[in-house]
Order: structure tokens, then sequence, then C-alpha cells
């Protein structure tokens, strides 16, 4: 079974295109977590006029942000493999196929991502690859404390690693750098080099645009690096 968990918050210029090009690639056993951050505009309205049995909608009664957002929809997940979802990109038809082959092809993998085109407002393709944007992908955990090599909205992982995930501590940057970093403690990564959606950037995005400066970056990795710790510390004592 799988899960495909989506944060929404005003997105409903996009959401729907996002949504259809997602479920056309599910069987009826899956299902599409939709947990919306308390949108003012009409994105559960979209959501629900879509009016397909496998979307399950929760709707947060104040907004919390990306975070308790995606912590959210991952506890309310079923699936044995959870697909991470923004609501304004679009997934190419042969993604879902990928990673499943993959993770049969590798049952060590704990989680997968794949390469991204990215597009603008105007689906007008600006970049035919994410990662070459960062250098490339690299798995190792200094590496992506340094500068974050995972990307959330084109990452799946397998139900084992929940409980190493979650919860999201509530000081890190963002929830993508958290289960990479902490994927590659306790799991095992694959990258699939291949665009397999299209990553929306846009104004709206909730990640952002613009380079943040340095303190900010430091802070955020020294709240990384600490958390990373005393989860190691936590899941360490549960196994003794």
């Amino acid at each position: 079974m799988i899960s495909v968990c989506m944060g929404t918050y005003n997105g409903s210029r996009y959401v729907e295109r996002q949504l259809r090009s997602i479920l056309n690639q599910l069987d009826q056993a899956d299902e599409v977590i939709v947990v919306d951050d308390h949108s003012s505009d009409t994105t559960l309205d979209v959501v629900k006029k879509i009016n397909d049995s496998r979307i399950k909608i929760d709707r947060k009664e104040s907004n919390e942000g990306v975070l308790r957002t995606f912590e959210r929809a991952i506890r309310l997940a079923s699936g044995d493999i959870i697909f991470l979802s923004d609501q304004d990109d679009i997934w190419y038809p042969e993604k879902v196929r990928c990673f499943l082959q993959a993770f049969d092809k590798h049952p060590e993998v704990t989680l997968i991502l794949s390469d991204t085109k990215v597009i603008n407002d105007a689906d007008e393709v600006v970049a035919e690859s994410f990662f070459k944007g960062l250098g490339g992908y690299s798995p190792r955990l200094l590496h992506n404390i340094v500068k974050n090599k995972h990307l959330g909205c084109a990452m799946a992982f397998r139900r084992c690693m929940v409980e190493k995930f979650l919860p999201f501590p509530v000081d890190i940057p963002q929830h993508d750098i958290w289960m990479g970093c902490v994927n590659s403690i306790y799991g095992k990564p694959l990258f699939l080099n291949s665009p397999l959606m299209a990553y929306r950037r846009h104004r709206y995005n909730a990640s952002p645009i613009k380079r943040q400066g340095l303190v900010r970056i430091l802070v955020w990795r020294w709240k990384l690096i600490k958390n990373l710790s005393l989860r190691f510390m936590l899941l360490n004592r549960r196994v003794h």
C-alpha cells in the first residue's frame, strides 16, 4: 500500500493538477493524506471537488507551519511506502512505478529520492535538474549538514523509518534535511538520477528561494546537530 502525504496551504491555483497527476498512478487501495494548514482560500473546496475516495482530508484548526503539517500527515499515513508531496508540483506519469521498482530491487534501501526538473508558475522549465544546481546528490551525513542534499517532495521512504523520523524537533530548519540526515545514520538511501517530477519554484513556496544569511545558516546547522545527537541518544536508550 502506498500513502502520499501532502501538505496544503492556500494552494487552490495548483493543487488539483498536482493531485490528478498523483491519483492517476495509484491503485484503489492506496491513499493520499491531505493535511491543510488552515488555508484561507478555496484549497479544500478544490480538493473535495475531485471526489476521490482515496483522498483523506485533515484540516488543522490553526496555522502551524510546514513541519507540523507534514508530521501530522505522516502520522496519519498507513502505507508501507510513504511519499511526500507539495501542493504545487507535477508528478510525471512514471514516478510511482520507478520508485516502487527501485524499492523492490533494493530491499535494503529505506529512502529514495529522484531528480526533478524545476518549473516556474507558468509551467516553464527553468532548470533541467534540481540536484545539478546543488552540485549533485550526496548521501553522506557531513555533506548534508553543511549543505542540504535532500528535497522532501522528491522523496519516499519505508514505514520502518517513521519511528526514527518522528517527532520532528521543533527547531530544525526543514523536515527534508532532518529526514535525510536521520536516514543517513539509521537507513540506506538511493538516488534516482532521472527527473520524475516538475518541482515548482515561485514566490509563494513554503521553502525560501532567497539564500539565507550566514548567521542563520550556522544557527540552523547547530540546531540540526544538537537534535541529531538527542535523537541518537533517545533511540539508543530504546534499544537498550
